[in-house]
């Protein structure tokens, strides 16, 4: 296996680990310490944000002294540890405490993000995207799917160390890599030389296009995930089926629908088809889907999941494009330490949202509301994000090829 290959197995299990408890923590609180209050779910999943949104630019300025894959080693050997001393916690403050800086170390398995696109070519930057937007999606279905069958089997403690496990086997794959030579430097030779001799951005308005895009995620990201930490109490209400397994099956639709259309775009790629800039089509597709949902019908509920997850996918791979369009290699960590600040505000204003929302109208609300929002990511689209480069289109169907994804000669 190549280096890149080794990333997206860590990414992997990292998104899998991350999501065995996000779609249940409703009932994880409600069977762990008898709380089932819905303020108290939005304030911690909102807690997980400010988390990271505050250690992941630690990270990536630690990161410029010391090796991305090294410094791994020591934060997700951290991550699980804190992660199974939580295990232990015999009251919720205890575990807030614990859980929270867990969450804070695991953090830094993000650098791999920007390490990975430093690495590759910018004519295989769409499709190194598409890649990793898949593997993503593919993390959610399974770490729901298991999340909820782990959950319902074996109850929250076993939840607890499935998390764990996901960090200390990152934490080995960058042991191995480092004692194997697989890895590549960038604090050292031609990366450090190139970032020396990078201009640094001294005026306002260098900042300028990052900021923008980073406003749009915000709105994006603040309105996706405003429907997600309720979304199991909600399915399991709509339909009458108390099934945690179930409900974990029903979340993870939009990531089956991410890997349907990665490989429908690669079938179009390879008729020599391409596919135009629909992103104001996809964000109104996705608000069609997000009202489906509201409806109190488990049928039109799947049929909102499906739309919502087609147009979800296509959102995130040009939004992230466009991020590396902006940036150079150099800054690629900082850069997206930035857009990933205002994208984790958004996760928690939406999570404080939702808890107040579903306290006081209902369930059926922060659907409504996401719509709204993505009609209005549409707009801020139009009006203040522009990316002087090809198309998205283009760029989202080279998605869909293979990626080449040998390691340079040096790397090996």
């Amino acid at each position: 296996m190549t280096l890149r290959l080794y990333i997206i197995l860590m990414t992997a299990f990292a998104v899998i680990s991350d999501a065995i408890l996000i779609p249940f923590y409703p009932q994880f609180f409600a069977s762990r310490y008898g709380l089932d209050s819905p303020v108290h779910v939005g304030a911690y999943v909102a807690g997980i944000s400010i988390a990271v949104m505050c250690t992941l630019p630690l990270w990536a300025r630690v990161a410029k002294r010391v090796e991305p894959l090294h410094l791994l080693v020591y934060t997700q050997f951290a991550a699980g540890t804190f992660s199974l001393l939580s295990d232990w916690a015999p009251d919720v403050v205890t575990y807030w405490v614990l859980s929270m800086l867990m969450f804070m170390c695991k953090s830094s398995y993000l650098l791999m993000y920007p390490y990975m696109m430093r690495l590759t070519p910018k004519a295989q930057h769409a499709a190194t995207v598409g890649i990793l937007s898949v593997v993503v999606h593919f993390g959610a279905i399974f770490g729901a799917v298991v999340g909820g069958f782990v959950l319902q089997t074996w109850g929250p403690r076993a939840s607890i160390v499935a998390m764990a496990v996901g960090d200390f086997f990152q934490m080995g794959v960058c042991l191995y890599l480092i004692r194997s030579g697989k890895i590549v430097r960038v604090n050292s030779g031609e990366h450090a030389e190139a970032a020396a001799t990078e201009p640094r951005r001294t005026r306002w308005r260098d900042r300028l296009p990052i900021l923008r895009l980073a406003l749009v995620m915000l709105v994006f990201d603040f309105s996706a995930y405003l429907i997600r930490s309720f979304f199991a109490v909600y399915w399991q209400q709509v339909s009458g089926h108390d099934s945690e397994f179930v409900s974990g099956m029903v979340f993870a639709i939009p990531g089956a629908m991410a890997i349907m259309a990665l490989r429908l775009h690669a079938r179009i790629r390879a008729r020599g088809g391409q596919l135009p800039d629909h992103t104001l089509g996809n964000l109104l597709l996705g608000a069609a889907g997000l009202l489906l949902q509201a409806a109190p019908n488990p049928g039109l509920v799947v049929l909102g999941r499906v739309l919502y997850g087609w147009a979800l996918f296509q959102i995130i791979v040009k939004l992230d494009v466009n991020l590396f369009r902006l940036s150079t290699p150099q800054r690629y960590a900082h850069d997206y330490s930035i857009t990933n600040f205002f994208q984790n505000l958004g996760v928690l204003l939406s999570s404080f949202a939702a808890g107040a929302i579903v306290n006081r109208y209902g369930l059926h609300v922060p659907f409504l509301l996401a719509a709204g929002g993505f009609a209005l990511t549409a707009l801020l689209d139009r009006l203040i994000l522009k990316v002087p480069s090809a198309t998205h289109g283009s760029e989202a169907g080279r998605a869909g090829e293979p990626a080449n994804l040998e390691a340079p000669a040096h790397a090996n």
